[in-house]
């Protein structure tokens, strides 16, 4: 799973850079994309408790929430939600509730993907984006966005969806890789694509350690950083940053969101792992 925070630089999290930011011209010069990787990520539905760990200055005074996370496989693509509710008190804007909805279908060979995301504070419809995605084998393509205004904008080669993002990370740890360099579209930004730095930090064999959930116990994990940056600006620091350990079914049980004001941890409190269907033509990811 890929995680996508808040994008809305007015909300209770402004802990988001106010401008976007993007990597070194060195990391802008992935190579073509390959086809997408063989992967064995499963249909699940999650559950996560946030809670504040760090708030730097002080400014946020208290900060929790729930994510809840559902990516389904059918024999046409992976149908995609997330629900993401943080309540917070910061000495600048006092109590705030903030709301952001997710939802994607992307197809299984990782070409295709439609997406709608939505962000709401105190109740109020801060931003919606809308619209669809194609790419061709090299991962270059066009997005066409609906909401918030119509427009076309190119995609660079090498450029991901987020299930095959995914599968990729997962891909690059098994086979002993220590970092992985993409742009990711995700269609939470109206702008476009992103650049993404993934670290990979460790990849242990099963048994993957301390989980309570008996699906997880046997299966390898490691632990993962990764760092998002806007392609159009023009710093090293990152927009948003995230950690988590990943089993290699693509499931997380732990995440680490870091919005540069104030950091959250995300402990997984409830797993379903739904049956995946077997399809005629099963295609990656």
């Amino acid at each position: 799973m890929t995680i996508r925070p808040p994008r809305h630089q007015t909300t209770l999290l402004a802990a988001l850079a106010p401008a976007c930011l993007t990597l070194t011209l060195a990391l802008l010069c992935p190579a073509a994309r390959a086809a997408a990787p063989t992967s064995p990520l499963v249909s699940q539905q999650a559950v996560y408790d946030l809670g504040l760990v760090e708030s730097a200055g002080g400014q946020t005074l208290s900060a929790t929430g729930r994510m809840s996370y559902s990516v389904l496989k059918t024999c046409l693509g992976w149908s995609s939600h997330q629900r993401l509710d943080i309540q917070s008190v910061t000495r600048k804007q006092g109590e705030e509730h903030l709301l952001s909805d997710y939802a994607a279908q992307e197809s299984l060979d990782g070409r295709h993907l439609t997406f709608k995301s939505q962000e709401t504070r105190n109740g109020k419809l801060l931003r919606v984006v809308s619209g669809e995605a194609s790419l061709t084998p090299d991962g270059s393509g066009v997005v066409q966005y609906r909401q918030p205004l119509a427009k076309t904008l190119r995609l660079p080669v090498g450029t991901l969806f987020p299930v095959t993002h995914t599968a990729r990370i997962l891909s690059a740890a098994r086979q002993g890789e220590k970092d992985l360099t993409t742009p990711l579209f995700d269609g939470t930004l109206p702008d476009g694509p992103e650049d993404t730095y993934v670290t990979l930090l460790t990849w242990s064999p099963p048994p993957a350690g301390n989980t309570p959930y008996q699906p997880l116990q046997k299966l390898a994990s490691g632990h993962v950083h990764i760092a998002f940056y806007d392609r159009n600006a023009h710093t090293m620091m990152p927009e948003y940053e995230m950690g988590m350990r990943y089993f290699a079914n693509g499931v997380s049980d732990q995440l680490h969101l870091d919005f540069g004001d104030f950091k959250m941890q995300g402990t997984l409190s409830t797993l379903d792992l739904p049956p995946t269907p077997t399809c005629t033509q099963d295609t990656a990811p």
